[in-house]
């Protein structure tokens, strides 16, 4: 089964996907964030409609490993989650946390040297963080 990787920003959420053999990850969309509830609706829509059996969240630590205030927040979105799913039947998902640490700095590199514009790199980073947490994800697992 697939396995889908959240960034979980203050105004987006990031969303990529792997592939049915869970070797790459693909960006999907980039989830506008309108509230916590409706936010982890959302997410299970893409979990249903891509078949995963896992979740994997970044987890935004600082560079030294401790907790950071954007941390606390998506521990927050997971547990939101995690009781959505289980009100849904849905508790057999695997929800897990990946290191995104430097995630975004990476994802900005990969679009300028894809010579993408700032107002599109704007657009797109969250989605592009969410892959590179994926493919971190699934190359830890190989």
């Amino acid at each position: 089964m697939k396995k889908i990787a959240l960034d979980v920003g203050d105004k987006t959420i990031g969303v990529a996907v792997s592939d049915a053999l869970n070797i790459t990850a693909q960006g999907i969309t980039t989830i506008e964030r309108v509230g916590i509830r409706k936010d982890a609706g959302k997410v299970m829509d893409y979990i249903k409609e891509y078949d995963c059996d896992t979740v994997v969240i970044g987890l935004p630590k600082r560079l030294d490993g401790t907790d950071s205030p954007q941390t606390e927040k998506v521990y927050e979105f997971k547990t939101m989650l995690e009781n959505k799913m289980r009100s849904a039947g849905m508790a057999d998902v695997a929800v897990t946390f990946y290191d995104e640490r430097l995630t975004t700095v990476m994802a900005e590199k990969v679009l300028i040297d894809a010579d993408v514009s700032r107002s599109k790199r704007k657009k797109v980073i969250d989605k592009q963080a969410a892959v590179l947490i994926l493919q971190g994800y699934l190359d830890s697992q190989a």
